[in-house]
């Protein structure tokens, strides 16, 4: 459930929460549930339930047991902002992420929307990289509700790329990451694609991560961009946190939202970036 970790972007992965459900194209060839399913078909207990999410209770404190300051991806087998997670543990995962200060986590979710709704309970921390993932001009919507957030970092996966993205929105965003689909029945991405999105992150001055070109035999295909490599990282900023509201108010609403009360709407109007500007 913890493990160090081949995605060129971070160094280790921790699963609190295991299993998942396809919401976008994105989602098609979905690396995480091949890996369950054969996970599965060995026996392993963790995956007994296969895809389904799965809360992994014995393990949200896992972190503090890591002594070593080390760059952690969450959840790399699930979304811990599935409808199907109680917002009681993902303030519980948060809460770990704080406490275990000398770590630095990397959150990505396809739910943007519920992070939202959820964001002004949050413990939120200066080592938590908050992300949404992206595959389509379709789907950038989902920066809208990311930068509404108050992470540190707050950052963009496009990956898998299926399509060009013209003027992608970068106001408030400190980091892209681009790659390719790879394994089985992957979809291909094309060169211009890529371009474009790296020429836009040099007209907003944002940090750009070229992961890779991805294919049924990704290594053959490497990671090069126009003859190197692109391993550019974010600074973390300084925004401006209100105090979590209490807890006792999420655990009357349903895992899959929450009510909006006047409170919580003062909450998210109150967040903040300092240093750059916002949309």
């Amino acid at each position: 459930m913890a493990q160090q970790s081949s995605i060129e972007w971070t160094e280790s992965t921790w699963n609190p929460v295991t299993g998942c459900s396809k919401i976008s194209p994105g989602c098609k060839n979905c690396y995480a549930e091949r890996m369950v399913m054969r996970l599965q078909a060995m026996g392993s207990s963790r995956y007994r339930n296969g895809f389904k999410v799965t809360l992994q209770e014995d393990i949200v404190e896992l972190p503090l047991e890591w002594k070593q300051p080390r760059v952690i991806f969450v959840n790399s087998m699930s979304d811990l902002l599935h409808k199907d997670v109680p917002c009681d543990f993902i303030v519980k995962v948060f809460d770990t992420m704080k406490r275990a200060h000398w770590h630095t986590f990397q959150i990505l979710t396809k739910r943007p929307d519920r992070l939202v709704q959820i964001s002004p309970y949050l413990p939120w921390s200066e080592n938590v990289w908050m992300g949404v993932s992206i595959e389509s001009q379709k789907y950038t919507n989902r920066i809208h509700d990311l930068v509404k957030v108050p992470a540190a970092v707050r950052f963009l996966s496009i990956e898998p790329l299926l399509g060009p993205i013209s003027r992608l929105p970068l106001r408030g965003i400190d980091w892209v990451i681009v790659g390719g689909e790879s394994g089985p029945g992957a979809r291909p991405m094309e060169r211009d694609w890529v371009t474009q999105i790296k020429r836009r992150c040099r007209e907003m001055n944002v940090p750009f991560f070229f992961k890779q070109w991805g294919g049924v035999r990704k290594k053959a295909a490497g990671r090069e961009l126009s003859g190197r490599t692109f391993d550019e990282m974010p600074r973390a900023q300084l925004r401006q946190k209100n105090a979590p509201l209490p807890l006792e108010n999420i655990l009357s609403f349903p895992a899959g939202g929450i009510k909006q009360t006047h409170a919580s709407r003062a909450s998210l109007s109150g967040f903040q970036l300092v240093g750059n500007p916002e949309p």
